[in-house]
């Protein structure tokens, strides 16, 4: 993004006037910015209407009085590329381009997207094919439909890709605080990464949360999101559309392992971004941190008044890796003596119904429980339906002793209702001004609660050790599979550890294999086997040299059969690896996208059956790969499970890092490499299997 686009983006973001330029879509704009509260100067364009919402029309844009900071444009295609050049040139700010018709429909339309870019300029255009943007703290809507939503002065900034789930968006009954709102339509200028860079700068934007169906530029959007997470902005992400994996240099079994939602999820972790899976856990996310903030940990304190409530908070916890931490004997002591005989002291306390509704009861308990020390508070309350409002002041009463209670001990606070819909509209507002999130169902708060917790360790992490930027994918070309023992010549000249090994024809292979040492491994040498097992290209554990020259003839024989063009007589023979701790999967690839990204996976017969695996984009520090080995349910082996021995971790990563810096070498033209089985051993491990592809 230019200087100049960047300005004229603050400009739209936040306008001293704005202009509409169509007929019927103008007028509900019109509508909308005076309901929302916009007082600025407001100037339809419209030559065959004498007044569009009141305000009094211009025949064409040259008879604006000033340029205008910000324009809703809604023509038809030639006429929006028009007036785009006239806006440019009479040095507007920012375009919402609401018209559809270009880069969406195909061919035709791309031709005209080309000229809509050419006729832009430096304007900050949002679109085209979107619903625009509203700014709810400064009270200006540049939006094409009837929109809810509402701001105490500070929110969240919603960024979708999808004009009607924005909408959706600001229709929502969970209370979530919003400073804005954009459709970013077709990203043909203006695309996610711009609108997270600018809005991150805002003081009134808490967090940030993005629908994403794909990104154009993976660079410049983890550039932006890094900027977000050092402004303390946290990121969520819903990404919908998902895909697997179907390049043509994907001959390995990392296809079906790390697929671009894979890719997406290394990206996310590697930035500290939030991923949800529904539209209702980001507004339940985002809105958790945006009134309570970020937790300092993971150790909870849970109210309830009711045994069931408390049950469901603590299985929610345990699954998600969260801590109720049980009450210490003071504590204990100190609420025995609070609380009516029935109760049972634990964290999450039922502080039992003989004393709920009662302040002087409930709020010593509640400050007693939380004097211990705890990173978040949550109490569950499901408020009585609109018109049963009997019981609403005891709710009320309960609300107002555990926000005392929580402001008292500086804890991040949520009143959750087991039920979504079980949180009035009054009680939300309430709760948001008090600055307590009004969480709607057990489970997403919990989820919201355990991703605030975990994003704030993830933001710890990466302001100690930044990543560096991701590699650049380059030009992929035509890409050639090398033979085994070609591959492993170049991991060895590279400091790699591969089996001791010798190459030969058929008829040497057994003398090489005695100069080896029983028992040896025997492999076809070909370019053109890059599955041996299934081709019949492999033999293991032979122990003396006829077994050895009896493989060579069978082996022969099974490879003319499953492909004649692969089968040669050249053998690589290598001595058996002693049995390791724990077999690996490692494959390094390249993707168009997002550079160079490696996939770690429980090895060997198991890779394909567990589908135990990771992805983490490169580079990558010892630290991310360390943690990406933790991720894996076969990292219990590699600790030593029920007392067998443990797996040299260190040399491990040693050889990790070693084959990321040899695949990101731009000298050695790597496609992929893929290692199965990567031995774990004691002492060492080793690249017992190896394909690889180069372009």
């Amino acid at each position: 993004m230019t200087p100049l686009r960047r300005a004229n983006l603050d400009r739209l973001l936040k306008p001293r006037h704005v202009a509409v330029i169509g007929g019927r879509d103008a007028e509900t704009v019109a509508a909308e910015c005076k309901r929302i509260g916009f007082s600025g100067p407001f100037w339809p364009v419209n030559p065959k209407r004498s007044h569009i919402g009141g305000h009094p029309c211009f025949a064409a844009i040259e008879d604006l009085p000033d340029a205008p900071d910000a324009v809703f444009l809604a023509v038809p295609k030639d006429a929006a590329i028009e007036a785009l050049h006239k806006l440019n040139a009479m040095g507007a700010g920012g375009v919402v381009c609401y018209t559809a018709g270009f880069g969406e429909t195909g061919s035709d339309g791309a031709e005209a997207e080309a000229r809509l870019v050419a006729a832009a300029g430096d304007l900050a255009l949002v679109g085209p094919n979107c619903y625009g943007v509203i700014n709810y703290v400064d009270k200006v809507a540049l939006w094409p439909f009837t929109h809810g939503g509402s701001c105490p002065g500070y929110g969240a900034a919603l960024i979708t890709q999808s004009g009607m789930l924005s909408s959706d968006f600001t229709m929502s009954q969970r209370g979530v605080p919003f400073a804005y709102m954009v459709s970013a339509g077709n990203q043909t200028l203006l695309r996610l990464e711009d609108f997270v860079d600018a809005l991150a700068e805002r003081p009134e934007v808490r967090a940030i949360g993005l629908h994403i169906e794909g990104l154009k530029d993976v660079p410049a959007f983890e550039r932006a999101a890094l900027k977000s997470l050092s402004l303390g902005k946290p990121v969520v992400a819903l990404k919908t559309g998902t895909s697997r994996l179907g390049s043509s240099l994907t001959v390995s079994h990392t296809g079906s392992l790390s697929g671009t939602e894979e890719l997406y999820d290394a990206l996310f972790d590697r930035l500290g971004i939030i991923r949800v899976n529904s539209p209702a856990q980001l507004l339940e996310t985002v809105k958790l941190l945006c009134v309570a903030g970020v937790p300092k940990g993971r150790r909870l304190a849970g109210l309830t008044c009711s045994g069931g409530g408390a049950t469901m908070l603590a299985d929610y916890a345990e699954r998600l890796d969260l801590t109720f931490t049980p009450p210490d004997s003071h504590t204990t002591a100190q609420l025995r003596s609070q609380l009516p005989a029935t109760a049972t002291v634990s964290n999450p306390l039922d502080y039992t119904t003989p004393i709920w509704g009662l302040p002087e009861k409930t709020l010593p308990v509640f400050e007693t429980l939380f004097a211990q020390g705890h990173d978040a508070a949550v109490i569950v309350q499901d408020y009585p339906a609109p018109g049963l409002d009997e019981s609403k002041p005891y709710y009320r009463n309960d609300t107002i002793s555990f926000i005392t209670a929580t402001t008292r001990n500086a804890l991040p606070a949520a009143v959750c209702s087991t039920i979504p819909e079980n949180l009035d509209a009054e009680t939300r507002s309430f709760l948001v001004a008090q600055g307590v999130a009004p969480m709607q169902g057990i489970e997403d708060c919990m989820t919201a609660l355990a991703a605030a917790a975990w994003h704030g360790e993830r933001r710890a992490e990466i302001a100690k050790a930044p990543p560096p930027p991701l590699s650049s994918a380059g030009h992929l070309g035509r890409v050639q599979l090398l033979d085994e023992a070609a591959a492993k010549r170049l991991l060895t000249a590279s400091h790699i550890n591969v089996p001791q090994s010798s190459t030969g024809n058929g008829a040497d292979a057994p003398a090489l294999a005695e100069r080896l040492g029983f028992p040896v491994a025997l492999k076809m040498v070909s370019d053109r086997l890059p599955h041996k097992t299934e081709a019949g290209a492999v033999r293991l554990g032979l122990t003396t040299s006829q077994a050895v020259s009896d493989a060579v003839q069978r082996m022969k024989a099974d490879v003319a059969a499953y492909n004649p063009e692969a089968a040669t007589d050249l053998f690589l023979l290598e001595k058996m690896v002693a049995p390791p701790v724990a077999e690996l999967m490692l494959s390094i690839r390249r993707d168009p996208q997002f550079g160079f990204a490696m996939t770690l996976a429980a090895g060997g017969v198991l890779v394909e059956l567990l589908a135990d695996a990771t992805t983490v984009l490169l580079p990558a520090s010892r630290e991310d790969l360390a943690r990406a080995l933790k991720r894996l349910k076969v990292c219990r082996l590699l600790d030593g499970y029920r007392g067998m021995p443990a797996a040299n971790i260190e040399a491990l990563l040693d050889m990790l890092q070693r084959l990321a810096r040899f695949a990101t070498d731009e000298s050695n033209a790597i496609a992929e490499i893929e290692i199965n089985p990567l031995f774990a051993g004691t002492s060492e491990s080793c690249a017992v299997d190896v394909l690889m592809q180069r372009c």
